[in-house]
């Protein structure tokens, strides 16, 4: 796993050597007391949550269809803990369309409060999306409405 994490970290640098290159994030929040356990991290569920909607939002941007279901989520390592008051940054790219799903990569990164922009990166994840119409059944992106 420890290797896992280095190569991780390795490819973050490569596509990200500072994290202050101007990207356009899918979502942007500031962790709350509501999102954290009783040692003042954020649930990593919390975190899974806002990956899916961040994928989301960016598959909808990509095709102009308006209806996805999550199918996968790729393993998902936590670098870094989020704690209350990060600023917490969702980053997504398309990966792939296919004729009727989306494959999105998220990488999430957390601002420290009071920290004057210490970012880390704290995790990334692929996520697949099928299209689907008003009766919940798959189409091919950008039909079927």
């Amino acid at each position: 796993m420890q290797n896992q994490i280095e190569e991780i970290n390795q490819q973050s640098e490569i596509r990200n050597p500072k994290s202050k290159i101007e990207r356009d994030a899918a979502i942007r929040i500031t962790m709350m007391p509501r999102d954290t356990n009783a040692h003042g991290t954020v649930f990593g569920g919390i975190i899974l949550s806002y990956i899916d909607v961040a994928g989301g939002v960016e598959a909808v941007r990509n095709t102009h269809h308006d209806r996805f279901v999550t199918v996968a989520m790729k393993e998902v390592i936590f670098l870094e803990p989020v704690f209350m008051g990060d600023l917490v940054s969702f980053y997504a790219e398309t990966v792939k369309v296919g004729n009727t799903s989306i494959t999105v990569k998220v990488v999430v990164e957390a601002e420290r409060f009071g920290s004057h922009g210490q970012t880390v990166r704290v995790t990334e994840a692929d996520v697949t999306y099928v299209a689907i119409n008003q009766y919940r059944e798959k189409v091919k992106i950008g039909k079927g409405e």
